[in-house]
């Protein structure tokens, strides 16, 4: 290649990535402005993926598409409202209940360090536990104080905003009746392969990454939540129900089960120790036992990217952002794969003969 071609190209990628950038930009003014709607429309996508499911297994029994949906809806509605009137209020009360109870967990975990640093100046060992101390004291209460009071407040809005609720309801429905027709408009202004790649590479990427970690989520939370309560765990309802929450995105797992062994050892060192035993074995029982065998593969993204989807999708659009980045991230790696030239087999590969298949 010429140095001319080569001075061609740099300038080319020059002027394209600006144009990238700003459209980008855009696309970001756009959502912002746009967001309660957009929110809407992709919960109710996600909700009409999932509600498929079981929309499609009763139609094998003889029962027409748009009865099946209404039973769908109809039992979803009702698991809701039971959750709504026994399981909530007792979250919520155990959460109210934790942030009382902080002030006294940390005035534990301060007196059990400076007991570590009394016995470590006793036996002259060079351990300087000073400052942790004083932020203990100092941060961490009304840190997770003012945490526990988002949690409830999120929960107390979300159950407020009944018009958003609604209309989401309302979506999915004629999502479901009509999501297929929808779908064909959408991708009939793709080329017909591109088209029918890039559909096939969304509903794989979406199935399995929700069945992957929902699976798991369920397997999760319902191991913590009677594993905590088995070794009397303060709040273990709100602290396996939460690990189970996060483990419905990857590394969630880990980041509750760090969290709850540390709120737990502020109360007691050696119940902080005992909770992360215990949920660790779980945890590795589920992902490395239990979960492979139920679900499979996964998006086949490394962890890198995972994390680095899941910063972006934080970043742009919050929860729902995090919610959907691994997916659509599997997609853009389908969808850069697709339009990737073929590349060219090596020589050796090329010479070599043709063996016919065996039967």
């Amino acid at each position: 290649m010429s140095w001319k071609s080569r001075l061609l190209r740099v300038g080319l990628w020059g002027l394209t990535l600006p144009l990238i950038v700003l459209n980008g930009w855009v696309l970001l003014l756009l959502f912002n402005y746009f967001r309660t709607i957009v929110t809407i429309v992709v919960v109710a996508t996600l909700l009409a993926f999932v509600l498929e499911y079981p929309v499609a297994w009763l139609q094998r029994f003889s029962i027409r598409r748009p009865r099946a949906v209404l039973i769908v809806l109809l039992s979803f509605g009702l698991v809701l409202l039971i959750l709504g009137i026994t399981l909530i209020p007792v979250i919520i009360e155990q959460v109210n209940e934790l942030g009382d109870r902080l002030p006294s967990w940390i005035a534990s975990g301060t007196h059990q360090l400076n007991g570590l640093q009394s016995w470590a100046v006793a036996r002259r060992l060079p351990i300087d536990l000073s400052r942790w101390i004083t932020q203990l004291e100092d941060q961490v209460a009304s840190q997770l104080q003012s945490a526990s009071g988002a949690v409830v407040g999120t929960l107390v809005s979300a159950i407020g905003s009944v018009l958003n609720v609604m209309l989401t309801l309302v979506l999915t429905f004629y999502l479901l009746l009509y999501g297929r027709q929808l779908w064909d408009g959408v991708f009939r202004y793709f080329p017909v392969t591109t088209g029918a790649q890039l559909r096939e590479s969304l509903r794989h990427n979406f199935h399995n990454y929700f069945v992957a970690q929902a699976t798991v989520a369920l397997l999760m939370g319902t191991a913590m939540t009677v594993a905590f309560v088995v070794i009397q765990v303060p709040f273990g309802l709100v602290f396996g129900l939460g690990v189970g929450l996060l483990a419905l995105f990857p590394f969630g797992a880990a980041l509750g089960i760090t969290l709850v062994s540390s709120l737990t050892a502020l109360s007691s060192i050696w119940l902080g120790v005992r909770v992360l035993v215990v949920a660790v074995v779980i945890d590795q029982l589920i992902e490395n036992g239990l979960a492979p065998q139920l679900i499979g593969g996964f998006t086949g993204l490394s962890p890198v990217w995972i994390l680095i989807s899941l910063l972006v999708g934080a970043k742009v659009a919050g929860l729902l952002g995090v919610v959907i980045a691994v997916p659509i991230a599997g997609s853009i790696r389908d969808i850069l794969a697709i339009s990737a030239p073929p590349t060219v087999a090596p020589a050796a590969d090329m010479a070599s003969p043709h063996v016919p298949h065996q039967p």
